[in-house]
């Protein structure tokens, strides 16, 4: 194993969640079928925690951080991005668009999802209802594209195959399951709505950064290399600040300033790292009441529509933030590729 995982820790660590992952999916997804409602709604969000839990494993393998041979990694992003309902496109497309949100400092994009609401205000009133009721809609808005993606970006227009056999495999399963089990597939959707807030949540706050469309562009990028606006733009969101394995139902991603100080630390190292450049100082991080204040309060407001000139930005939007004074932003998963 010494010879397979990147390090000798990730044996336990890494090794110990990808086994989770897999376990829990395949029991919590069982426990859909049983038919007491208490065993289905402790499945269900078990399911949605073995998808959490898969989902920062394929960034973990989207930054070869899992296994020495880069093609293991791929293998195990490929995988976990079936689990998470992201295996439309490839682990290719969305280790490269997050590579890109790292080495261009930025949050780089190719869907301008501002001008999409502009040019269909329906779809956005829908969309903010929704979200008003906690649906993720816009996230739902953004895993349909995924869905489509070779038929959307022309840039993609060689995986039509590869797209059209993971939409008849994935949907044929899924129709099959809401025929003859649908209260499972009921379920089932509701697992799946925890993960994608769970990811939107911790997403949120971690950066100020603009979007900018400019993932099939050959530009150079203003930001590049500019490590001090990097980590002034940059967010910690940890779930708990003094008790760190509270912070393993996300794999640490909340460390977020410690990721983008090295992407080569792997999760269960991030906290020593963000106290090596912080030190024990707990204003360095988003309080997590404050955290929870900012999702309820800009729950429809952050949809779009919510900057203006006079935004705090860097230590101002640290501090503002700590206050649950800021909006947070939306659609910035690394699931998506586009």
């Amino acid at each position: 194993m010494e010879k397979v995982f990147k390090e000798s820790d990730g044996i336990i660590y890494n090794g110990g969640a990808i086994l989770y992952a897999i376990g829990a999916y395949f029991i919590g997804f069982i426990g859909l079928f049983n038919q007491n409602i208490f065993v289905n709604i402790l499945s269900s969000i078990l399911l949605a925690h073995a998808m959490i839990i898969a989902a920062y494993l394929v960034h973990e393998s989207g930054h070869n951080l899992v296994f020495k041979k880069i093609r293991f990694n791929t293998y195990l992003g490929e995988l976990f991005s079936w689990f998470c309902g992201s295996s439309y496109g490839t682990f290719k497309d969305m280790q490269f668009k997050h590579f890109r949100h790292h080495v261009d400092v930025d949050d780089v994009v190719w869907f301008d999802y501002e001008g999409f609401f502009e040019k269909n205000p329906t779809i956005f009133k829908v969309t903010k209802i929704l979200e008003w009721f906690y649906i993720p809609a816009h996230e739902f808005i953004m895993h349909f594209i995924t869905m489509f993606t070779s038929f959307i970006i022309p840039e993609r227009r060689d995986q039509r195959v590869r797209n059209v056999i993971m939409i008849l495999i994935r949907w044929s399963l899924f129709i099959t399951l809401s025929i003859y089990f649908p209260r499972v597939a009921l379920f089932y959707v509701f697992s799946y709505i925890l993960l994608l807030t769970v990811l939107r949540f911790m997403d949120s706050i971690q950066h100020d950064y603009p979007y900018n469309l400019t993932l099939f562009s050959n530009e150079k990028p203003a930001r590049q290399g500019n490590y001090e606006w990097e980590q002034e733009h940059t967010y910690s969101n940890p779930h708990s600040y003094n008790i760190e394995v509270i912070n393993w139902l996300t794999l640490n991603f909340g460390y977020h300033n410690a990721h983008h100080d090295d992407m080569t630390v792997p999760w269960y190292r991030l906290p020593q790292r963000h106290r090596e450049l912080f030190g024990d100082n707990p204003e360095t991080v988003v309080p997590f009441l404050a955290q929870i204040k900012i999702f309820h309060k800009n729950r429809v407001s952050r949809i779009y529509g919510n900057h203006v000139e006079d935004s705090p930005e860097g230590r101002d939007y640290l501090v503002a933030a700590r206050k649950a004074e800021v909006s947070g932003g939306n659609a910035a998963s690394f699931l998506t590729s586009f």
